[in-house]
């Protein structure tokens, strides 16, 4: 039977959505999270720090985009820490180690908090790296620290498994990772969606049904691609894309971070 499969905690579950089965068919349940009943106008959307290695230019991108775009509301999905030094998969022992690397990453975290006092934030692979590996060493969560408390933030900061926001043009599902193909989550919950988690994915599909037009966006990613944690991934002939995104008035809009050939932003929010 279909359930709700929140991994960790939400705050109320609302309407309809589908997941897949494992025959590959769509089952509908009752799992959607509305968020509150605001209607936004401009959403902005930071995806993929993996702090402490972020890019070095990152957050001053993300100023410069704050006051370029003056959100009402601001969703960061996911990643927002990398914790390399605890993942699942071989770590370089040339990286910090476990309590240095979040040091570090709270120093990045505690910069995007002064900009941004409140925030949600979704439950993602690496974010939650802290969550997951109680999990498999069969620790309840109960007996762990919130993430407000381990990352010295404030409770306006709050994580979700996905979110559901209204806007002038409808509802918007984000989640961090749900399929490769991000046309498919937008058929599965009949909304628009934002999803994360592929660097060297940030793009916009629409798609349309005889009732509405709907679209679907991969949100690239802010990490330093340079930097030795992501030594990993320079076999991949696709590169890692640095952006934020938009949401306004409910037409979506990537704001590209365009480097020069050093590596470094050029210093512009290319509207």
């Amino acid at each position: 039977s279909a359930v709700c499969h929140h991994q960790f905690c939400c705050n109320r579950c609302l309407g309809t959505a589908y997941i897949g089965s494992k025959d590959s068919t769509w089952i509908k349940v009752k799992y959607i999270i509305m968020a509150d009943n605001k209607v936004y106008k401009r959403i902005l959307c930071v995806s993929d720090l993996h702090a402490p290695y972020n890019h070095p230019n990152s957050l001053e991108f993300i100023r410069r985009c704050k006051k370029a775009f003056k959100p009402d509301c601001v969703v960061n999905m996911g990643d927002e820490l990398d914790f390399s030094a605890s993942s699942y998969h071989e770590s370089s022992t040339e990286l910090y180690n476990p309590a240095r690397e979040l040091e570090e990453g709270k120093k990045v975290i505690k910069e995007l908090e002064k900009m941004f006092p409140s925030m949600m934030l979704l439950d993602s692979n690496h974010g939650s790296m802290a969550f997951r590996k109680a999990n498999t060493a069969g620790i309840a969560i109960s007996l762990l620290k919130p993430y407000n408390e381990m990352l010295g933030v404030s409770k306006k900061w709050t994580w979700h498994n996905s979110i559901t926001l209204n806007t002038p043009m409808g509802l918007v599902y984000f989640v961090h990772q749900q399929s490769s193909n991000v046309l498919q989550v937008c058929a599965a919950v009949s909304m628009n969606v934002v999803q994360a988690h592929y660097h060297t994915r940030a793009c916009i599909h629409y798609t349309s049904s005889p009732e509405k037009l709907m679209w679907a966006m991969n949100t690239g990613c802010l990490i330093d691609k340079n930097h030795l944690a992501f030594k990993y991934s320079r076999v991949i002939v696709k590169r890692p894309i640095l952006s934020l995104a938009v949401i306004e008035n409910g037409i979506p809009r990537l704001i590209p971070m365009v480097l020069k050939r050093n590596g470094e932003w050029d210093g512009k929010v290319h509207l």
